[in-house]
């Protein structure tokens, strides 16, 4: 049976979907996406992801897609019609097409936004033989543009970094800005060193994280200690343990950067917990 993913209002099957040539997310990156995960049939943290979308869209200047308050709905729709029970939901909105190429805007009465939404099926999400043993990952540079806490589908150096990785062997990358990480090529990156989460404070240079904000909602609320602000790859390889969050990963640990084993070279206690909180509390609040 054949996906069924929508495209400007319609439910199609994906070989039947299509959007312009000339639509700006294909020629531009000018588009803005969101990734929300399913466990249960249900939505994990949509609020979040919606907030988020509606700043991203703001913060480009770029009109909201008619459906706006429909997303919830939509995003039920393809559950129910792809029967996903753990998985992801894309979702991306650009600038639209206004028939040809142009660096101006479109007129933004005249060209409206383009909306595509899939699903992808991910059994196993939650119970990931790969948290059990951690992941491995490289440092490379930083050289994105300035503006990373807007999420926008211009992910070429993200992608090459996760080439790096793999061409090392390794599973992923953190960046490294100014001697300091900034985050992971998909993810937030935190360190542990005693009791102590520490994770990169919020600003232009990181994206915010809808898992990274429930994460360290919940550690607060369990009376773990946190410190948000920058630390250097070689505080991370001296630290007891180190993890990512992301709305696909949750809370996933880290065992190595850049050949140096993290604390035992083995997954800690404080990530599995987190992870575990994670999941029980999202579970809880899914809709």
């Amino acid at each position: 049976m054949s996906r069924i993913v929508y495209v400007n209002g319609d439910y199609l099957p994906e070989e039947d979907a299509k959007i312009s040539i000339f639509d700006r997310s294909f020629l531009m990156a000018d588009g803005v996406y969101e990734v929300t995960s399913v466990l249960g049939g249900k939505l994990i943290d949509f609020d979040g992801h919606k907030a988020r979308l509606e700043r991203s869209l703001s913060e480009l200047d770029m009109d909201k897609p008619e459906a706006f308050d429909d997303l919830l709905d939509i995003h039920r729709e393809l559950v129910a019609r792809n029967d996903i029970d753990e998985g992801m939901i894309y979702l991306q909105v650009s600038r639209g097409s206004a028939g040809d190429r142009d660096f101006v805007f479109p007129d933004p009465e005249v060209t409206k936004p383009t909306l595509v939404l899939f699903t992808q099926s991910k059994p196993g999400l939650a119970d990931s033989a790969v948290a059990k043993q951690g992941i491995k990952v490289i440092s490379i540079d930083d050289i994105r543009w300035g503006r990373r806490d807007i999420k926008t589908t211009q992910l070429l150096y993200p992608s090459m970094g996760k080439m790096m990785a793999k061409k090392a062997g390794k599973d992923d990358a953190w960046m490294v800005e100014d001697g300091k990480v900034t985050e992971g090529t998909s993810n937030n990156a935190y360190i542990v060193t005693g009791n102590k989460i520490i994770t990169r404070e919020l600003s232009t240079d990181i994206l915010h994280g809808i898992t990274r904000a429930a994460v360290l909602r919940f550690a607060r609320e369990a009376q773990m200690e946190i410190e948000e602000r920058s630390f250097t790859i070689d505080e991370a390889k001296e630290a007891d343990e180190a993890f990512i969050t992301s709305a696909s990963t949750f809370v996933m640990p880290v065992v190595e950067i850049d050949d140096t084993p993290i604390g035992t070279g083995e997954v800690g206690k404080v990530a599995p917990r987190l992870r575990e909180i994670y999941l029980e509390e999202s579970r809880k609040a899914a809709i």
